[in-house]
């Protein structure tokens, strides 16, 4: 007992250099991530003339809620925030579904092709999604010409490529999370009298929730921030655009204004934000399982 207390001791010892260098990186890198973000707030409350100063300061001793004024004050800004809030929310329900769907398919049923299509869902994801744009314009207008809420100008175009984007990644992710309930569990269901379906969502469904939760967070953030698609395939109905193209209206060959582009950034940012914290707890929980299946 006294010999391996001093061991433990020393081993304390020798492991927590290593763990205090650990925490500073870790520290170093959330200060990095984190500066543009603080230096996006910071223009939003600075007046034009500090923005703009060859000299910037990380700080403003005069902060000003001028740019945020104007922000609110641009025509149509409610209807972009409602069409924001309705692409992003039918992306993530649809992702949610669909992917919990085709990942039980994957995992719990044997067919042909089973493993040629997973490994295609990982291959979906190593296209870059600049180089597809120009082609789904063109789907998107053919898919147009027989279902017009679907094509061009529409919310529905956006709303079915950002699936197209979101359910290969979240069918991936969900398969370790479906793959790691025990396949007894099933048969007890099944020895208990409950069918196939009742299994799947009164059982399956409430087990693999922290996957769901990190991949709704993940779908929302990529429907919300997104402006290359809105820009693309929103062209002339301007009732049907999105809030990241509400920050255009700062953007003028005269000069652009910084302050209202910022403070319209940092808007957006704050229902991201707000997501984030409500479901932090179930996404860490829902990234480690999925690392872990």
């Amino acid at each position: 007992m006294s010999t391996a207390a001093p061991g433990h001791r020393r081993r304390r010892l020798l492991a927590r250099p290593g763990r205090t260098l650990a925490e500073v990186l870790t520290l170093l890198i959330a200060l990095v991530v984190a500066f543009p973000l603080y230096w996006m707030v910071l223009s939003a409350v600075k007046h034009p003339g500090e923005i703009q100063s060859s000299a910037p300061r990380p700080w403003t001793t005069a902060p000003t809620w001028d740019n945020f004024r104007r922000v609110l004050q641009v025509e149509g800004l409610g209807g972009y925030l409602l069409n924001s809030v309705v692409v992003a929310l039918a992306v993530v329900v649809l992702s949610l579904f669909l992917s919990f769907l085709a990942a039980v398919a994957l995992t719990r049923f044997r067919f042909r092709g089973r493993t040629v299509l997973a490994v295609m869902l990982l291959v979906a994801q190593m296209v870059p999604v600049e180089a597809l744009t120009i082609p789904l314009f063109f789907l998107m207008r053919s898919v147009g010409g027989v279902v017009p809420q679907l094509g061009l100008n529409h919310l529905g175009s956006l709303v079915l490529v950002h699936l197209a984007f979101s359910l290969p990644f979240a069918i991936w992710m969900l398969r370790g999370f479906v793959a790691a309930v025990p396949r007894e569990l099933e048969e007890a269901a099944t020895l208990d009298g409950a069918s196939r379906f009742r299994f799947t969502w009164q059982v399956l469904f409430p087990l693999v929730a922290p996957g769901l939760v990190a991949m709704s967070v993940l779908s929302f953030i990529h429907a919300w921030n997104d402006f290359l698609f809105a820009r693309t395939f929103i062209i002339s109905a301007t009732e049907n655009q999105t809030l990241p193209m509400a920050i255009l209206v700062f953007f003028s060959p005269e000069g652009n204004d910084w302050g209202a582009i910022m403070a319209g950034s940092t808007l957006l940012t704050i229902p991201v934000l707000v997501f984030f914290v409500l479901v932090q707890r179930h996404l860490v929980s829902g990234l480690a399982g999925a690392v872990k299946g």
